[in-house]
């Protein structure tokens, strides 16, 4: 049953939504999660793919969550050419559906209240700050009051424009994303695969991520520039079909992608914003599963703190900003490093694998790789070294 008041309220049952809500609770808090679907984990709407150090920094991996065991990253040019990149970290694509409800599961082993099929029509102000959350569950309406609200309710968030927050993402930065799970395929399961092409994904990639031996998430991410002119599923249609004729088509899935520069603001009077509805994924590869998790983690610790200082104002949670900064700082890097790829045309794509190529096969890492690759850039180098070694 939905209590009247809690200390926090977490709109949103992703992993920054969990992440935030365990944390909270974790600490003592009263906590309700609010998830608009009617399961956590459904529908997955992610390519799935962590890498296990990083994921190992913040809980501690179950079997059960890992799809498939990654040891490989292959780089596809328009020409065809294929470079296989020299790597030492073990990356993991997860089974969503699990890992986000063991994640959800956490939360409530920790306290947190936990109601699905629970739509947020909007926010309760109290003399001009947020003081909690206005819903729909099951058909019932009610005022859920709190003492901070953290909005973790993804890439369509409306929560923070609620709370007078610029949220909006520029068309040039929301990619425009389609994805088939798909079966009966001849793969290398322990190998990512990645094609670079404007025909293929313009202004954007394609993956392939295996979940096991014949089976893996394909998709495809345009830039809003392109996606008015080239349809994301078209383009995977067409790719699928031609790579893959005897794929057998599992799900698929629609959505966007925030891949734009860090947020201006991340806080409001009573309210914090965490992983997707704070644009925290990775610029360049629209990654946000990791940084999702710690930002939730972080945003329910600083709620804590606020209440236990009995200041819920946004001077105060501007503690999880500068908590953040490290993380933000980074995501400026790599937005250059995006809009600098962004630029690039198949015949630089092609001239950079023909040079990775020409190095010998241990010396083809990542941060080789951009080297090559920004050699008419040589300004971003300094950040490649920085973010990847």
């Amino acid at each position: 049953m939905i209590e009247k008041n809690y200390d926090v309220v977490v709109v949103g049952g992703g992993p920054a939504g969990s992440m935030a809500a365990r944390a909270a609770a974790h600490a003592g808090s009263t906590v309700a999660l609010f998830e608009k679907d009617r399961e956590i984990g459904i529908p997955v709407r992610c390519a799935e793919g962590v890498g296990a150090k990083a994921l190992g920094s913040l809980l501690e991996i179950r079997p059960e969550w890992i799809s498939q065991r990654i040891s490989g990253v292959r780089f596809i040019a328009p020409s065809g050419q294929s470079v296989d990149m020299a790597n030492d970290e073990i990356g993991f694509i997860l089974n969503r559906k699990i890992f986000d409800a063991d994640l959800a599961k956490f939360a409530g082993d920790s306290g947190a209240h936990i109601f699905t099929k629970t739509y947020v029509e909007g926010l309760f102000f109290q003399d001009g700050h947020v003081a909690g959350v206005r819903i729909n569950h099951l058909g019932h309406r009610m005022t859920v009051e709190a003492k901070i609200v953290i909005g973790a309710d993804g890439v369509e968030s409306r929560v923070g424009r609620w709370a007078g927050l610029h949220t909006q993402t520029p068309i040039h930065d929301m990619e425009s994303c389609a994805q088939v799970t798909a079966g009966n395929l001849e793969i290398e399961p322990s190998l990512i695969t990645f094609y670079f092409s404007h025909e293929i994904a313009p202004g954007g990639y394609l993956w392939i991520f295996p979940k096991g031996p014949d089976i893996a998430n394909i998709g495809l991410g345009v830039s809003g520039e392109y996606s008015r002119e080239h349809k994301p599923v078209e383009l995977l249609q067409n790719f699928v079909h031609r790579h893959f004729p005897r794929a057998v088509w599992l799900s698929t899935v629609f959505g966007g992608v925030p891949c734009s520069k860090p947020l201006e603001s991340l806080v409001a009077d009573g309210l914090l914003l965490a992983g997707d509805a704070a644009h925290q994924t990775n610029p360049l590869t629209g990654g946000g599963i990791i940084s999702g998790m710690l930002s939730g983690k972080l945003a329910g610790e600083t709620a804590v703190k606020a209440i236990r200082t009995g200041d819920l104002g946004r001077h105060f949670l501007q503690e999880y900003e500068r908590q953040w900064q490290p993380e933000a700082e980074k995501q400026e890097k790599f937005y250059k490093i995006k809009e600098f790829v962004f630029n690039l045309r198949d015949k630089d794509f092609d001239q950079i694998a023909a040079a990775v190529l020409s190095l010998p096969a241990e010396k083809r890492t990542l941060v080789n790789i951009f080297r090559k690759a920004l050699i008419k850039k040589p300004s971003l180098i300094f950040d490649i070294l920085k973010l990847f070694t």
